[in-house]
C-alpha cells in the first residue's frame, strides 16, 4: 500500500513524458514529476519519496522534504487566509489547508503556527491543524523519570516553556529551570525531570543530577540513601517490582545499577543492591 503522508520506498516502474511512474508490491501506482527525479536512476531501482495530494487531489510523489509528516507536529508558516481557510508553507509544492474550524485562534497571514497534520476520513486528504490538545494526551504516559525526550516548544508563558513530548504529550519546562534562550517551535532534546501525581511532566533541558553520572543511576542513588542505603532489588526482580518501587523499566534499572556497579558505588546482592 502507498502510504499517504508519509515517505514510500517504491520501485521505478517506467518512464513517461510526465515523469517516472512509481509503485510498490501491491501494483499500486504513482507518478514521480519529472522535476523531482534524481539525475540518475534506471528502471527497477528503488527510491524513497513522500506521497501527498496534488491540486487535483491525486496522490504525487516528491523527492521534497516536508516540515512535518503525517501524525506529527510542525511550525509552520501561514501564506494565505481565504474564505475556506489558511494555507501553510510545509516544504511542498501545494500548500498545507487548515479549515476554520481547526484553527485553535483565527490564522493570520505571515504568522507562524504550530500544526499537526492528520488524513481527513471524510474526504481522504491531509489536512493540518493548530487545536495540538486534541492530539496529546496524558493519561498513557510513554515516559518516565530521567529520560530523554524529543520536544517542540509550543509557547512561551510566565510559568514557562510548553513543549510536545516525543510527539505524544504535553509538557513543561518551569522558567526556574530555563537557561538558554528557546522559542516557540524549537526542536531539541529534553529531560523527564519529574512526573507528577496528575501525569504532568516536568522537563529540562540539562542532565538531571550529577552530570558524570547517568540520570537513573543518579535517580536509584538518591533512593537508596532516602532507604539507607539497601533497596531489595537486583539485576533478577521481576519488571513489577521494579516498577512499583522505582517507577521505571527493567531495561533503565538494570544499565542504572550497571553504571553504579561500574563506579564501585554500589555492591549487587541476591537480596537486593547497596551502597558502597
Amino acid at each position: 500500500m502507498i502510504k499517504l503522508g508519509e515517505y514510500n520506498t517504491l520501485e521505478i516502474l517506467r518512464e513517461t513524458d510526465p515523469g517516472l511512474y512509481l509503485g510498490d508490491d501491491e501494483e499500486n501506482v504513482v507518478l514521480l514529476p519529472h522535476k523531482y527525479k534524481p539525475e540518475e536512476y534506471e528502471i527497477g531501482d528503488k527510491i524513497s519519496v513522500f506521497i501527498y495530494l496534488d491540486n487535483e487531489e491525486r496522490p504525487i510523489a516528491t523527492t521534497l522534504d516536508p516540515f512535518l509528516q503525517l501524525n506529527s507536529f510542525g511550525y509552520l508558516h501561514c501564506s494565505a487566509v481565504t474564505e475556506y481557510g489558511a494555507f501553510m508553507d510545509w516544504g511542498l509544492e501545494k500548500q498545507l489547508f487548515v479549515p476554520f474550524k481547526e484553527q485553535a485562534r483565527p490564522m493570520k497571514n505571515g504568522n507562524w503556527y504550530i500544526v499537526y497534520l492528520y488524513i481527513d476520513e471524510k474526504t481522504n486528504r491531509l489536512v493540518g491543524s493548530s487545536k495540538t490538545n486534541n492530539f496529546l494526551q496524558n493519561e498513557n504516559l510513554t515516559v518516565e523519570p530521567f529520560q530523554e525526550v524529543d520536544i517542540l516548544v509550543t509557547h512561551i508563558t510566565e510559568k514557562g516553556a510548553n513543549a510536545i513530548v516525543n510527539g505524544l504529550h504535553k509538557g513543561l519546562i518551569y522558567i526556574e529551570d530555563i537557561f538558554e534562550d528557546i522559542r516557540t517551535g524549537d526542536k531539541m532534546k529534553a529531560y523527564v525531570k519529574k512526573i507528577r501525581p496528575d501525569n504532568k511532566i516536568d522537563l529540562v533541558l540539562q542532565t538531571p543530577g550529577y552530570k558524570s553520572i547517568e540520570p537513573n543511576a543518579n535517580f536509584i542513588r538518591k533512593e537508596l540513601e532516602a532507604a539507607g542505603g539497601f533497596l531489595p532489588l537486583h539485576d533478577k526482580s521481576d519488571p513489577d517490582s521494579i516498577k512499583n518501587l522505582l517507577g521505571m523499566s527493567k531495561k533503565s534499572f538494570k544499565k542504572a545499577i550497571g553504571t553504579l556497579y561500574k563506579d564501585k558505588q554500589i555492591v549487587i546482592k541476591e537480596d537486593g543492591i547497596e551502597l558502597v
